[in-house]
């Protein structure tokens, strides 16, 4: 990103004036052992393109560790660090939040083992707590994910479900926040988490700038799922229906019964029925319904159609039978739905 972006760019409607009143903010990001780096990365970057964009520094973020020295990252990188979680959660400088990153590293007792026992006093320090990717375990551990509602790396979701019964999972979330408590994916999920942290402190406008800074593609809502309905399917082994597969995304409008997706493949319905739900792990009507609404979400987070349109454009006549849809996929209608997660009002 470079230092100095043209002022025309820094400004949006009120950028000025926050950038006058906005307090400095400490951050404190948890790490140990094993964590992975870009899940590190993805924080300091977002905060501190903050400070370039706002043109003062707005963000102070500190490394704390069971022990100073240095922590070693997945990939045999070393990272230096001067504070120990200890000495922070005795100190006396306010915290405005606490980031648990995650990594590999958590499921090693010897790495993890002297985070948790410092979590909850950190988090009485701190405005906010949030966790990346497998640091919810580590949070939810310390007993700070009681009663909240709660997301992970999917290949950590079960652990957390299993060893944490007192935590709402929604295993299948970008990121989640509830009240106090932010807790995210994996990996890039990190970058999302970061982004919407700084939207909650100083507004779209910074957050947008720093995601195009970033060069990321779309700054994506807490509310989208890890996977899509694609990835989600098993792909089949039978050339023919993996072409279907393949062919349905951009196909939404058309005719997708299961007599018309046998004819391109060259099957008979029941074969192509059969096998279909054998290869994929679901029926070739759930699977076009989860491309459908799908296929809706992104366009009420991302454009103005109304919901009747929307529905056209992904196979349906009337915009109730969409409704009907994201009550039972969602519990929600799509109304309500844009009004959370649309990146365009």
């Amino acid at each position: 990103m470079p230092a100095s972006p043209p002022d025309s760019a820094l400004e949006p409607a009120g950028r000025v004036d926050d950038r006058a009143v906005s307090p400095l903010r400490t951050v404190v990001l948890v790490v140990y052992d094993g964590i992975q780096l870009i899940e590190l990365a993805g924080q300091l970057d977002i905060f501190e393109a903050a400070n370039v964009l706002m043109e003062t520094p707005v963000y102070r973020v500190l490394l704390a560790a069971p022990r100073a020295g240095t922590v070693s990252v997945t990939g045999g990188v070393t990272i230096p660090v001067e504070h120990t979680l200890v000495d922070i959660a005795r100190g006396d400088e306010d915290i405005d939040t606490m980031v648990v990153i995650g990594g590999f590293g958590v499921f090693d007792p010897d790495a993890s083992v002297g985070v948790v026992p410092e979590l909850a006093a950190l988090a009485r320090r701190s405005r906010r707590v949030a966790a990346v990717c497998a640091g919810s375990l580590l949070l939810a551990a310390a007993g700070l994910l009681d009663g909240y509602r709660a997301t992970t790396h999917w290949g950590a979701t079960q652990q957390l479900v299993e060893r944490y019964p007192r935590v709402c999972v929604e295993p299948d979330r970008i990121y989640v926040r509830d009240r106090d408590r932010w807790t995210s994916a994996g990996v890039t999920a990190s970058i999302d988490l970061a982004l919407a942290l700084v939207e909650d402190d100083h507004g779209p406008e910074l957050a947008q700038l720093i995601a195009r800074g970033m060069v990321v593609f779309t700054r994506r809502p807490g509310g989208q799922t890890q996977f899509s309905a694609q990835l989600r399917a098993q792909t089949a082994r039978t050339p023919a229906i993996r072409a279907v597969q393949n062919w349905l995304p951009d196909h939404l409008a058309q005719d997708l019964s299961v007599a018309a997706l046998a004819r391109r493949a060259g099957m008979s319905e029941r074969n192509f029925a059969r096998a279909f739900r054998a290869e994929t792990g679901s029926t070739p009507a759930a699977f076009v319904e989860s491309l459908r609404v799908e296929a809706a979400r992104r366009l009420l987070e991302t454009t103005a159609l109304t919901v009747a349109a929307i529905a056209r454009t992904v196979g349906y006549k009337h915009g109730e039978t969409l409704h009907r849809l994201f009550t039972r996929h969602l519990a929600t209608t799509p109304e309500r739905y844009r009004q959370h997660f649309s990146t365009t009002l």
